[in-house]
């Protein structure tokens, strides 16, 4: 690649050995087309641990240092977060599941793996948990795209439930196999969730990754799109004529752009989102990030027409659907002028808008009022428009 960036992640991670001096530097040949975490050493030195993102979930993996084919280390398909090697060779780790947040589970040898904790037990023996489904579907192009649905949880014959798209952020990102709290709250209030794992996913191998070069708003939203008509086809009961539409950073910025391109979504929640990809390149402090995607700085071979081909605000006079941003004041990743501009220019076309400033947040939110805020407000704006 002729150019790389602190912020892309278009390149997918792998394992490589070397000598303490650098020498011998090679990678180890595994067969594992996926984005592949930080490894470690077992006690002995005679293996390694590290983790794979596969097709939503994250899996652990164990390798032997003189050769072999990896090995699972956890079985369970989930998301497993941190995880620790102790000297007599057993393993603790964190899993989330489609069912539950995280919990710490311990694995000895050959033995069983043992629930350490059930922080959540109590909380969801209250609370009905949402089924999640995953199914494939082929794009207009043919390409075949994975995408997970969060049904509601007063599914009932002849009912008829709305649905919320909620697109990943990244790009090269990928959600699906783990506890989606947002989902599974969406899902109480009688909504579907649909997360479409759209080409530039991680998960999927780098092809599927590189497949969103020079095509930022391209392709990737008509996947989004071919994947909800895909789920209107294989689930009879959701209403498509109430469709909201969400996603944080790239998914706020595909929200903005896939309203400029239908109407057929009755609402929109962007969270830190890029409506302009121009000032966002002089804007952010991530200045490389669009030359990486692109291939070439905005000032070189015409990607300054090309950027602003691709921005949401140029079509702004096309939108219908009433949008509510939501933003932090000092996101400096994706600057908060990104929803302004686009904000002003809803209000001058005429559509329902509103934006939602917090302060002291960056790039998304952290502080739990402000988490719960703007989850009241989206449940709010989707019952008004839904």
């Amino acid at each position: 690649r002729t150019l790389t960036s602190s912020e892309t992640t278009m390149e997918d991670t792998h394992l490589w050995l070397m000598n303490a001096d650098g020498s011998q530097r090679h990678e180890l040949d595994m067969g594992i087309d996926n984005r592949q975490g930080a490894p470690r050493w077992s006690s002995d030195g005679a293996a390694l641990y590290f983790t794979v993102q596969e097709r939503g979930a994250v899996r652990l993996y164990r390798v032997a240092v003189a050769g072999g084919q990896p090995q699972p280390a956890v079985r369970d398909r989930g998301t497993v977060g941190s995880w620790s090697i102790g000297n007599d060779h057993s393993l603790a780790y964190a899993l989330s599941t489609e069912s539950s947040p995280a919990e710490l589970f311990l694995k000895r040898g050959g033995g069983a793996d043992v629930a350490l904790t059930s922080l959540n037990h109590d909380f969801l023996a209250a609370k009905k948990i949402a089924e999640v489904e995953s199914f494939t579907f082929r794009s207009l192009d043919g390409l075949e795209v994975e995408a997970f649905l969060t049904k509601s949880v007063d599914l009932k014959p002849g009912s008829k439930h709305p649905l919320i798209v909620m697109i990943h952020g990244g790009p090269h990102g990928q959600q699906g196999a783990s506890f989606n709290s947002k989902a599974q709250v969406y899902a109480a209030h009688g909504y579907a969730a649909l997360m479409v794992n759209y080409r530039g996913s991680t998960g999927y191998g780098q092809k599927l990754a590189d497949a969103i070069f020079g095509d930022q708003n391209g392709r990737e939203a008509q996947d989004v799109l071919a994947g909800v008509d895909a789920a209107l086809n294989r689930y009879k009961w959701i209403d498509g004529n109430r469709m909201g539409i969400e996603g944080g950073s790239y998914g706020g910025q595909l929200t903005n752009w896939i309203i400029t391109q239908t109407d057929r979504f009755k609402a929109a929640i962007p969270t830190a989102g890029i409506s302009n990809l121009i000032t966002q390149n002089y804007l952010s402090y991530y200045h490389d990030y669009l030359a990486v995607e692109f291939g070439s700085f905005p000032h070189k071979g015409g990607v300054m027409d090309k950027l602003w081909e691709r921005s949401a605000i140029r079509y702004v006079d096309r939108v219908k659907t009433p949008t509510m941003f939501i933003h932090g004041e000092n996101d400096n990743d994706v600057p908060i002028a990104e929803a302004e501009q686009f904000y002003i220019g809803l209000k001058d076309v005429g559509v329902e808008t509103v934006m939602l400033r917090y302060p002291r947040e960056g790039h998304g939110l952290r502080e739990t009022s402000h988490v719960v805020d703007a989850l009241d407000r989206s449940i709010a704006w989707y019952h008004r428009h839904l």
